[in-house]
């Protein structure tokens, strides 16, 4: 437990101080936050997933250019890698897990969410997250990763605790499960070519990996709680603070993308062909996630006890000042 601990917090300090660090598909960030004839251009850390598909929705239907803001996107690996972003003032606003801003917060990092972002269908087996095997894989339970390497996009962060949740509701010991870091675009490829024995993958490379013959033994996500929130848009304290009207407006905007995003699919399901490689007959298969307005606090706090349970926190978490 001791040296898990220091691991996490080595880990944690690491992220703190790797801040500019991160690929970008949205230019520099010197002039982000600007203000040019009356529109405020504002660095948004996202993954290039499905999950963000509201955001790029919203800012090509003019939600966020009728509040005047301009989002400018910049893609990393997962939300831990976000969350120093924001906090150091590389991004203004950041998407990310719940389990990262609350590991965040207990390291006293200072943020707060400001919209909801999404949530799981709650329906198993046709989630828009899952542990994935290979087609020939003879791995039927999770109780069977026991031994085996299993790709998840960030260590000792929410793929993680629930991937364990779903080991262990399956009766098997999620300690003896070998956790290998990687990013989602590349899981299909590896769980292909055999590089690793499983994958928790999410939208579209859930999709992909059945494309190629793969299938699931869990939804992880609906083993933590019924229509779990599973990540929210953040800013920093200190940008709330100063900013508190841009603020306001990215998250009014914020929920007419979700609502947007929620009511037509089918256009959700297109944008995501203007920030991913998806091809358009895999995207046809994809699940998409719920985006309901306001986060669902009862699974946050069962997210935040399996936090508890797997040593991921410093301090116990305060969601009276980190939820909207």
């Amino acid at each position: 437990m001791r040296r898990r601990l220091f691991t996490r917090l080595a880990a944690v300090s690491v992220l703190l101080t790797a801040a500019a660090c991160g690929s970008s598909d949205g230019g520099g960030t010197s002039d982000a936050g600007a203000s040019s004839g009356g529109v405020t251009t504002v660095e948004v850390g996202l993954i290039p997933i499905v999950d963000v598909a509201p955001l790029y929705l919203g800012q090509e239907k003019g939600f966020f250019e009728k509040q005047g803001l301009k989002l400018r996107f910049t893609t990393a690996q997962g939300g831990a890698a976000i969350v120093p972003g924001v906090a150091s003032g590389q991004f203004q606003f950041g998407f990310s897990n719940v389990t990262s801003l609350m590991i965040a917060q207990s390291n006293n990092v200072p943020i707060r969410a400001v919209a909801n972002a999404i949530a799981s269908t709650g329906v198993e087996g046709k989630d828009f997250s899952a542990i994935t095997v290979g087609k020939d894989s003879p791995i039927r339970s999770p109780k069977d990763l026991e031994g085996k390497r299993v790709a998840i996009n960030t260590l000792k962060n929410i793929n993680e605790t629930s991937v364990r949740a779903s080991v262990r509701k399956a009766g098997g010991d999620p300690d003896k499960v070998k956790f290998v870091e990687l990013a989602f675009d590349q899981m299909p490829a590896a769980l292909d070519s055999g590089q690793i024995d499983a994958a928790q993958v999410v939208e579209p490379a859930l999709a992909t990996v059945k494309s190629q013959g793969g299938r699931e033994i869990a939804s992880n996500l609906v083993d933590v709680a019924p229509d779990l929130t599973v990540a929210l848009y953040f800013t920093s304290t200190r940008y709330a603070q100063q900013n508190p009207e841009v603020v306001e407006k990215f998250r009014k905007a914020t929920a007419e993308s979700l609502a947007y995003a929620d009511a037509h699919p089918d256009e959700a399901r297109r944008v995501v062909t203007t920030y991913t490689k998806i091809p358009a007959a895999v995207l046809e298969k994809v699940t998409l996630p719920k985006w309901p307005a306001e986060p669902n606090r009862a699974s946050i706090e069962a997210l935040m006890k399996l936090g508890e349970d797997d040593g991921l926190f410093k301090s116990t978490p305060d969601l009276d000042k980190l939820l909207p």
